[in-house]
């Protein structure tokens, strides 16, 4: 399936401005998505990523999304830090590479907060989609396989599309937006040393 086609099919058939909960994984990759979609939908930023380690790198990832909101005048609900459920959540899978079951893992664990809080929300979605080292199949099963168990619809995306990955740097740019070098986990962070 085409995620990035269905999306903009809905938009196009949007008589309303929805009500979305966007999990978003960092500033940088939520810039190009909320640029993209606030025109159609009525955005609340959820800030979830248990797996950013350490909690120094976690609180300069949350300022900076919480530093762009501001600047795009975009609501944002932040979460706990819970780094112990996402190491219970991957325990056993620490040592696979980045891009595999451990991060299939991640996805769930942080799609399903989204869900979770999204009562009152026409759809829950994610800015996950957007990075090019993320796999945006696997991201959109998950969603839709929540959105049957909570009864929320998901908003399916593949951000990547229309250059949406290239278009998140310049914006990054454009707002001096912190950007790290690896996903967020220990695991990742060990990957690219």
């Amino acid at each position: 399936m085409n995620y990035q086609l269905e999306l903009d099919k809905l938009i196009a058939s949007l008589d309303y401005k929805p009500k979305l909960l966007m999990h978003s994984c960092c500033a940088p990759c939520s810039s190009y998505c909320i640029t993209y979609l606030k025109d159609y939908f009525d955005i609340t930023i959820l800030y979830y990523n248990p797996n950013i380690e350490p909690y120094e790198e976690y609180l300069k990832r949350k300022e900076e999304q919480i530093r762009l909101c501001d600047i795009l005048g975009v609501k944002i609900m932040d979460c706990d830090y819970d780094n112990e459920e996402f190491k219970k959540m991957v325990l056993g899978y620490e040592n696979l590479k980045e891009g595999g079951l451990r991060c299939f893992k991640c996805y769930e664990l942080r799609l399903r907060k989204t869900a979770s809080l999204a009562a009152g929300f026409d759809y829950f979605g994610t800015t996950l989609t957007v990075s090019p080292y993320k796999n945006s199949n696997k991201i959109n099963e998950i969603g839709l396989k929540l959105q049957d168990e909570y009864g929320i619809k998901f908003l399916i995306s593949d951000f990547k599309k229309k250059d949406g990955y290239k278009k998140s740097i310049e914006l990054s740019r454009k707002y001096n937006l912190y950007r790290q070098n690896f996903c967020g986990c220990i695991y990742s962070k060990r990957d690219v040393i």
